[in-house]
């Protein structure tokens, strides 16, 4: 098993603490390694598209300069009636944006991108999906949407709730058909992806 680790170098393009523990989960060995690239979205960019830009711009970034691997990238847009929702970076914008969603839907786009550079590679070489999360949020009172932020301070969390703590508290319902994409990676996706790429998940020789 160790001779096939050591062919299926894994990188994950992100310095994102959520996405380092939901790729753990795989039991894959791998090297969190951030991407330095612009995230700003581009003018007029729809939301889907953003995402999709965004993975695959980060997975891009360390495979040109990391030879011979297999890189993941993502990136997660929300979205409230057709409009992007960015991460708050504060209290204030947090609280704004919660009050904003109350008794609202809001589309979570989780886009992800797999680029093998390896010599012998498996195909194809680049994939890409954008995997859509549907949450309605519950009709709270101002001062229970504030004690959530102060207990569980999701400030860097796009839509200001993380589902996978507190923040279920908050949304009355969750649709899609990836339970881990809405947390920011998602991995029946991803699992898909790497088997096209050859990973031993099972420890089958390859």
């Amino acid at each position: 098993m160790h001779k096939q680790v050591e062919r299926h170098r894994l990188l994950l393009a992100s310095s994102s603490r959520y996405r380092q523990e939901l790729l753990a989960r795989l039991g894959l060995p791998f090297t969190a390694i951030a991407p330095d690239i612009d995230e700003t979205p581009a003018p007029g960019e729809e939301p889907h598209t953003t995402a999709l830009r965004l993975a695959q711009n980060k997975a891009e970034a360390i495979a040109r300069n990391v030879p011979n691997c297999v890189v993941i990238g993502s990136d997660q847009v929300a979205t409230l009636d057709g409009l992007q929702i960015g991460k708050p970076g504060t209290h204030e914008n947090a609280l704004a944006q919660l009050k904003k969603m109350q008794g609202r839907s809001i589309v979570f786009h989780t886009a992800l991108c797999v680029i093998d550079n390896r010599e012998n590679r498996f195909t194809p070489k680049t994939q890409v999906c954008n995997v859509q999360t549907l949450v309605t949020f519950r009709t709270l009172c101002e001062s229970q949407l504030d004690a959530y932020l102060r207990i569980e301070q999701p400030y860097d969390c796009a839509g200001s709730a993380k589902n996978e703590g507190l923040g279920i508290a908050l949304m009355e319902s969750i649709s899609g058909t990836d339970p881990t994409a809405l947390t920011g990676l998602p991995l029946i996706a991803l699992t898909t992806m790497l088997m096209n790429a050859g990973f031993p998940f099972f420890g089958e020789a390859v």
